[in-house]
């Protein structure tokens, strides 16, 4: 092997994300690309799972925030060391030497560790947008000063890293984010209003978790990540820019002053970014699949339709606005998401949630972690009483009247 040892805690492992981290490392040690030493493993509820994995990889130091879980995972790794609770995954990172955190815990609950990777200095995969979106202003300062790394796992963000390599940024005209539309992309407006969570979690190109495939559908997903490019590149709002792209081919393009555009391609396999992101910035042979130009017989764009996916334009507002605006629409996203998954709520009714969550209070200055979850539980609450509102309005319709039976 070319390189030394790499340590590797795996934050949120039985997720997708997580799932296709162990699968590339599997890759790098059987072609002998990489000695990556999987040395910790966190998740959520997945007892099996987990144990599965911590014998696969002979990981001892797990972390698993369910508590009924972690008594499951401790019945089947008698010796391995588990760490329960909702802070579980951050002790994980603070108790374990190593060398990269990838960090794909779904949500706002994966910043604590995450921020605790980036304290330490150490090699951040960031595969958790929301990081950035609801506390961009705290991690990148952070990982200035600490001397961390932070390479981005998103197709999209991976891609324009590779676009920019060695373009200093006044070179940027624009960076354009491509999106595939999801599932409802030729869709009409009534069709997407009334959608249910088996119609959005069917997605044309990618396989991906539930609440990010939702956040495809609604197109949410997108503007979470123009506020992480924000963070990320250093660049505003009208820098950033998304075009629909349904073949998944081209994932992000840069075009710069001199009228040249650089674009980056591959399959939409996940394993790709991920790949990119543990050899960085070495190009060894990938597990992901190559992109098949025979199959590719046309690659096409389109402007994104503001009336039917109207959430991408709290992209613009939420960088603008600055402070805790990206915690607050990212918190109230995931709360109307889950009331969506859990059919509480119409597809429809996704977007009001979370513009009356931003419309409540204007942004508030972002000092430490606590401002952001003190934001996220604000968000949550505002969406909370909505739902509370709508269910009570429903229950106030009048029924409609039992037709008479005919004959």
């Amino acid at each position: 092997m070319a390189h030394g040892r790499t340590r590797l805690i795996v934050l949120g492992s039985t997720g997708s994300i997580g799932e296709s981290t162990l699968a590339v490392v599997e890759h790098l040690r059987r072609t002998q690309t990489r000695d990556v030493e999987v040395v910790g493993l966190a998740a959520g509820r997945s007892s099996k799972l987990l144990a599965e994995q911590a014998a696969r990889f002979g990981c001892r130091d797990l972390a698993i925030a369910d508590e009924d879980a972690a008594a499951d995972v401790r019945r089947r790794m008698p010796d391995a060391r588990v760490r329960t609770g909702p802070d579980a995954a951050e002790q994980l990172v603070r108790d374990i030497e190593c060398d990269t955190v990838m960090a794909a815990i779904v949500g706002v609950s994966g910043l604590p560790a995450t921020l605790a990777a980036v304290e330490l200095g150490r090699t951040v995969a960031l595969a958790n947008k929301e990081t950035l979106v609801a506390a961009g202003s705290l991690v990148m300062p952070a990982v200035a000063a600490h001397g961390a790394e932070l390479l981005p796992v998103d197709s999209e963000h991976a891609a324009v890293a590779q676009c920019l390599r060695g373009e200093p940024a006044e070179r940027v005209r624009r960076v354009i984010l491509t999106a595939s539309g999801g599932p409802f992309r030729t869709a009409s407006y009534e069709v997407i209003q009334d959608a249910t969570p088996e119609q959005a979690l069917v997605h044309p190109t990618w396989n991906m978790g539930p609440k990010i495939t939702i956040d495809s559908a609604t197109m949410v997903n997108k503007t979470l990540e123009v506020i992480e490019a924000h963070h990320l590149f250093g660049l505003p709002a009208d820098k950033l820019a998304v075009l629909v792209h349904p073949q998944s081919v081209i994932h992000a393009m840069v075009e710069f002053f001199d009228g040249a555009t650089i674009a980056q391609l591959a399959a939409p396999d996940m394993k790709g970014p991920i790949h990119a992101a543990l050899c960085h910035p070495d190009r060894p042979p990938s597990c992901a699949k190559p992109l098949d130009w025979g199959a590719t017989s046309g690659l096409s764009f389109e402007g994104p339709d503001h009336h039917r996916f109207p959430a991408l334009g709290l992209a613009r507002r939420a960088v603008e606005g600055g402070g805790d605006a990206g915690a607050v629409l990212n918190a109230a996203n995931e709360a109307a998401v889950q009331a969506f998954l859990s059919h509480r709520v119409r597809m429809g009714q996704i977007f009001p949630l979370i513009e009356s969550a931003m419309d409540a209070a204007p942004p508030r200055p972002i000092d430490d972690l606590g401002s952001v979850l003190e934001a996220d539980r604000r968000a949550r609450e505002h969406v909370a009483a909505g739902l509370e509102r709508l269910t009570l309005a429903a229950q106030d319709r009048p029924r409609p009247q039992t037709p008479a039976r005919l004959g």
